[in-house]
């Protein structure tokens, strides 16, 4: 079996490996699904000077293979080939997950932000652009509980437990396709009850509209619970508890054996990736650069 199952890793004229009912690496898409790449499942600690190959990029992600949230030149190289974003749709403006004039050099058309800080986006690219002699994008602000559609995929923005500015509000989302509802929630400490509420999934709200997916930040690993970092950012034990108390609640239904994927991990917070899985619980699993992932609807499975 181990022989097998090496042999499809090196082949590729095999499209499609399952893991449960959710295919990675190069599978074939149903209409209905979501595809998602990790174009990188790391945090800050990335350096182009560094050879180390352990060390993940800056947490990203290619939604539907034209849709970028978040982007830096750490995940350049994780791009398929051939594929141009039009669409880059920011967390926040931190550095290891905002760059404005890498989105330019891209031919990004529409960049998305939170309003409370769209006079900084916008100043940003109008300087970068003109600089560049490249066009100008489309500069979108996003507000908390409002949706928007991008192509066939709708946004729904949450506010995160992060920090960059007294007046910066970080964004986390669910992103919806066809009765999929990921929660895509990189940077923060939990799930805010605020954002809860939006996102349908409040305990203390009759009115449930569960989420069917999840990929959430672990920055702290196993045995690093009490990082200072906890303020603002979670761990895999905060991962794990929400995860537990969303299923409790009929909050979280996902497809059956369907992961819950761990991103924006510090490389010296966790064990090296060949090891990682190993120590974590079931249903997390970590993700990696780039892996790809097929949501399917929990109602539309084969």
């Amino acid at each position: 079996m181990k022989k097998l199952i090496l042999l499809l890793l090196l082949s590729f004229s095999i499209a499609t490996i399952a893991v449960g009912n959710v295919r990675v690496e190069n599978a074939v898409q149903n209409n209905n699904d979501l595809r998602v790449r990790f174009l990188g499942t790391g945090s800050a600690g990335w350096s182009a000077d560094n050879n180390d190959s352990e060390l993940r990029r800056h947490s990203s992600i290619l939604v539907e293979g034209h849709i970028l949230v978040d982007f830096t030149q750490s995940a350049v190289d994780m791009l398929p080939q051939g594929v141009s974003p039009d669409v880059v749709v920011y967390t926040h403006s931190h550095g290891d997950h905002y760059n404005p004039s890498l989105a330019l050099r891209i031919g990004v058309k529409e960049v998305y932000m939170s309003h409370t800080w769209l006079e900084k986006a916008q100043s940003d690219f109008e300087r970068l652009s003109q600089e560049m002699h490249l066009p100008m994008p489309r500069i979108i602000p996003l507000y908390e509980g409002v949706p928007v559609v991008i192509g066939n995929v709708t946004f729904l923005p949450l506010p995160a437990n992060h920090f960059v500015s007294l007046q910066e509000q970080p964004l986390m989302y669910v992103i919806e396709k066809e009765g999929v509802r990921l929660l895509y929630a990189t940077d923060t400490a939990g799930l805010t009850a605020k954002a809860a509420r939006i996102a349908g999934v409040d305990a203390h709200d009759s009115k449930a509209n569960p989420i069917t997916a999840i990929i959430m930040e672990a920055t702290m690993g196993v045995e690093h619970e009490e990082d200072f970092r906890i303020f603002v950012h979670s761990t895999v034990g905060d991962v794990l508890r929400m995860v537990h108390v969303l299923q409790k609640t009929n909050r979280y239904t996902p497809p059956v054996n369907q992961p819950v994927y761990i991103t924006h991990m510090y490389h010296k917070l966790h064990a090296p990736h060949k090891e990682l899985n190993e120590t974590l619980p079931s249903p997390l699993q970590a993700a990696y650069d780039g892996m790809e992932v097929l949501f399917t609807c929990p109602d539309k499975q084969p």
